[in-house]
Order: structure tokens, then C-alpha cells, then sequence
């Protein structure tokens, strides 16, 4: 009797505490966030079921925005944010009359979201035997760039939906912190930030080697016949390879946090598996946008990088990954793709972390300014295959997105002809026809070409470029399988 009436008391001593719970703000509502600009900016934690939790802005003066806490415990409430400052806001939060947390140090601005693998992770310090091309000097001299912030969401997977992730954000005062902060999005960032005259903020959820299958949730995931979410066969898979867990750790978590738009660098572990990449990533963006609720916001993605995915030179299964990004382009509304074809080493063919960072962040960053803040005059794409002709034994081929023309007219490679036998040669002339931009293409070995590719192999880095130094978009003329 006297063990039950302990446990009794236990019980209830419990559900008190739960009823009582403690006020806390989500990690990412905390000092030296950035928010977006001029919109309703979503904030939320927990508190005592039922508890109305009420938020004064800095710059609302005494004017208060309240939420009340469900049956869990969880609130979120909304809260207008005014045009960006670099001067410092902060939030009080209360219960009742009692101040129960106060944000410091906010700065107001554009706040953006990083996803990808392991080329998105990267930070400014680098891997081990991979290294940022000067990304230790970038850090030294970030503490003279204000207003560029980042929140790296800690690399967790877990099997069910996750409310909480931890972290915190990170600012350009302390030089470890900026050592960590993911090169690409880095870049991006501090480039955005020099053409707006605004702060920006990155909430950065890469996880190294995830596939896209990865970032997509259980219900999704459930009709496809090749993924397995059976407990102890995803235990047997790398960590990295895993479905659904660094959406439930990473993703879910974030998704309540307001954003302008969505930067992503991924793809290298779906190699081998193109035929559904095109679809998936499409699926996976229109889920996201979806739980972030906030209608079709941009979502710019990074072609990847030249590699040798195997001994075997000639092979083409990253360039065929990367003809399923442009696919995935055609079907995502309001996206765009930065290319990488130019921005590796001889010496990198065997390296998936290229060090040229610099380069992927600023032309995302062009993407940014083109397509979602109007400055129409910021070349943001390189020239993109359109048509091809034959013309005895030359293959003219014509592009678009020329709005600075062909911007090299010697020393073209990359480029490869196949006659009717279907075997593809170097072409050992190239030349430009600059009245009409079409770039001429032929091989001593092939008489009538009948097919065209540029930049179609695992790794052949090309030199076709267009305004902005922008580079043409690797591409195939045929259809056919090797």
C-alpha cells in the first residue's frame, strides 16, 4: 500500500511538472538572429499549456503581440518586422507580467536558407585533405564585415519529426566562429550583403554525403519502391545514406524560421541513380516549401562539380546527375542552377570538395540579385544549349542566356563530336561565329556529326564562357545510353 501511494505522489509530482513547464524559446529565436525584413516573422517555443506569451519589439515601441500555448505546451505567434537596419533590436517576452526572456543584438535584414551534402558544409577552415581556396584569410577579415550571421543547424538524424535542434547563431565578431561558418554560404552571404547594404542572415542545414532521399519525409518516402525505412535496414546503410533522418533532426526544426529563399548544393551521393533525381528533388522543394508556408520562394541550386566518380576516364554518371538538375530546373517553379564546370583543377579530379568556393557563393549570390531582387543587369546565368545543325562535317551549335554574348573566342575545349558509328572524338577546332554567337565544332575523325556534348563526361571541365565569366552549361545533343 505505502509503494503505491509513492508512486502515486510520483505521478502526480510528474504530471504537475509537466503542467508547469518552463518557458523557453526554439533555438534558432535567440541573440544575434537576423530577421527578415518587412514581413510577418514567425516566432515560437514552449511554456505552460494555456499560458498566454506575449512579445514587445524594439522597434514596435510598447506595442505587444500575444499567443496563448496549446494543450503541448507549444506557441508561435507573428510579429512585423520593419525595413532592414544594421542597428542592433531586441525582443522581451512575458507571461502575464513577468518578463521571462528578453533576444538581444537582432539585426533585421535578409535571411536565407543553406541545405545540401557535404560541398554546403564545408566550412571556411575546410575539411581534412581539403581546403578552401582562401578561406583562412576570409575569416582573419570577417570582423570588419558587420551584419553577415549564421546558424549552423547541429548535423543530428533521428527517426521521428523533431520540434528542437539546438545551435546558436554566430556572428563575424569571434574568428572561430566565422572559421565554421559553410564557405559557399559564406560567400554568398557576405557578396549579398555588399550589394544590398543590409544584414544577412544563412540558417545553414547541411549534412555531409545525404541524398536526396534523406531530406524527404516518411509519407513521401512510402512510394518509393527502392527505399527502405525498415529500422534495422537503414542501420545497416552509412549514416549518411540514410532516408528521412536529417529531415526529421535538421530540416523539421527549421522550418518555422522566415526566410526569403532557399540555397541548396547537393547531388553527389544520388549519382548512379539519375533516372529519379529530376523527379525527387522537385517533390522535395514542394515539400519544403510547403512546411516553411511562405509560397513559392527561390530556390537556387549549385551543378556539381567535375569528378572522377571512378577509374575509368570516360564515363558519365555525374554528368548524367547533373542533366537531372536541369530537368529539375524545367519542373520547379521560380529556380534557377549556378554552374560549376570551370571551377576545378586538373589535380581535383579525385577530390568531391573542390576549393573554389568563392566563385559558387558570388554566383549565387548573382542569381539572388537577378532573379529575386530585380537588378535584371547582373548576368546570373552562363550560355545554355538551345539547337545544333550540322553543315558538312562542322556542328553549329546556338545558346541563350547571352545577354553579354560569348565572351571567349579562342582556346574553346570541352568539346566532343559523334558520327553514325556513335563514338565521340575531341573536337580539334572550335571558333567562334561571332555575328550570331554560334560556336562551330568539328573532328578530323568524324565526317558528318550527328551528335554534339560539351563537358558530358564525369570530369571535363570546359572553357566556354559568357558575361560574368559565366560558364556554358555542360550538355548532349543525343539520347543515347553507354
Amino acid at each position: 500500500m505505502k509503494t503505491r501511494l509513492i508512486l502515486l505522489f510520483m505521478l502526480l509530482v510528474g504530471v504537475t511538472a509537466s503542467a508547469q513547464a518552463p518557458f523557453k524559446l526554439a533555438s534558432l529565436v535567440s541573440d544575434g538572429m537576423v530577421l527578415q525584413q518587412q514581413t510577418q516573422v514567425r516566432l515560437w517555443g514552449t511554456a505552460t499549456p494555456g499560458q498566454q506569451i506575449s512579445v514587445v519589439a524594439s522597434w514596435n515601441g510598447k506595442g505587444k503581440v500575444t499567443a496563448q500555448a496549446d494543450a503541448d505546451g507549444r506557441w508561435l505567434l507573428t510579429l512585423t518586422t520593419p525595413e532592414a537596419t544594421f542597428t542592433p533590436q531586441n525582443l522581451t517576452f512575458s507571461m502575464g507580467k513577468k518578463t521571462v526572456a528578453t533576444v538581444q543584438n537582432i539585426l533585421i535584414g535578409e535571411v536565407w536558407l543553406a541545405g545540401g551534402q557535404s560541398n554546403m558544409q564545408m566550412p571556411l577552415k575546410g575539411f581534412g585533405g581539403c581546403c578552401v581556396e582562401g578561406g583562412l584569410d576570409e575569416a582573419i577579415a570577417a570582423h570588419a564585415i558587420d551584419g553577415v550571421r549564421m546558424f549552423n543547424v547541429p548535423m543530428r538524424q533521428a527517426m521521428e519529426p523533431q520540434e528542437e535542434c539546438g545551435g546558436r547563431w554566430m556572428t563575424t565578431d569571434r574568428f572561430t566562429d566565422v572559421m565554421e561558418f559553410s564557405a559557399t554560404a559564406w560567400y554568398f552571404a557576405s557578396q549579398l550583403r555588399h550589394a544590398l547594404h543590409v544584414p544577412v542572415g544563412i540558417v545553414n542545414i547541411a549534412y555531409g554525403g545525404t541524398r536526396v532521399e534523406g531530406w524527404l519525409p516518411r509519407d513521401i518516402l512510402t512510394h518509393y519502391p527502392d527505399v527502405s525505412l525498415d529500422p534495422q535496414e537503414m542501420a545497416k546503410l552509412t549514416d549518411y545514406y540514410r532516408p528521412m533522418l536529417t529531415y526529421n533532426a535538421m530540416f523539421l526544426p527549421a522550418r518555422r524560421y522566415t526566410v526569403k529563399g532557399i540555397i541548396w548544393y547537393q547531388g553527389c551521393s544520388n549519382v548512379g541513380a539519375h533516372a529519379q533525381y529530376a523527379e525527387r528533388l522537385t517533390t522535395m522543394v514542394s515539400h519544403w516549401r510547403s512546411q516553411l508556408a511562405l509560397g513559392e520562394i527561390p530556390f537556387y541550386m549549385v551543378e556539381i562539380a567535375p569528378y572522377r566518380y571512378n577509374d575509368q576516364a570516360n564515363t558519365i554518371d555525374g554528368a548524367l546527375l547533373r542533366e537531372a538538375q536541369h530537368r529539375a530546373l524545367a519542373t520547379i517553379p521560380n529556380s534557377g542552377l549556378v554552374s560549376t564546370n570551370d571551377l576545378v583543377d586538373e589535380y581535383e579530379q579525385f577530390n568531391i570538395h573542390p576549393r573554389r568556393k568563392s566563385e559558387v557563393g558570388h554566383r549565387l549570390c548573382y542569381m539572388a540579385l537577378n532573379k529575386s531582387y530585380g537588378y535584371r543587369g547582373v548576368c546570373c546565368e552562363g550560355p545554355c544549349y538551345t539547337k545544333w545543325e550540322a553543315k558538312g562535317n562542322e556542328a553549329w551549335v546556338s545558346f541563350d542566356h547571352l545577354d553579354m554574348g560569348i565572351c571567349r573566342n579562342y582556346d574553346i575545349r570541352g568539346f566532343e563530336v559523334a558520327g553514325e558509328d556513335k563514338v565521340f572524338y575531341p573536337a580539334d577546332k572550335v571558333w567562334l561565329h561571332w555575328q550570331t554567337n554560334e560556336v562551330v565544332v568539328s573532328s578530323l575523325l568524324v565526317d558528318k556529326p550527328v551528335a554534339v556534348r560539351y563537358g558530358f563526361r564525369d570530369f571535363q571541365p570546359g572553357t566556354l564562357i559568357g558575361g560574368n565569366q559565366l560558364p556554358a552549361y555542360p550538355f548532349r545533343t543525343d539520347d543515347w545510353k553507354e
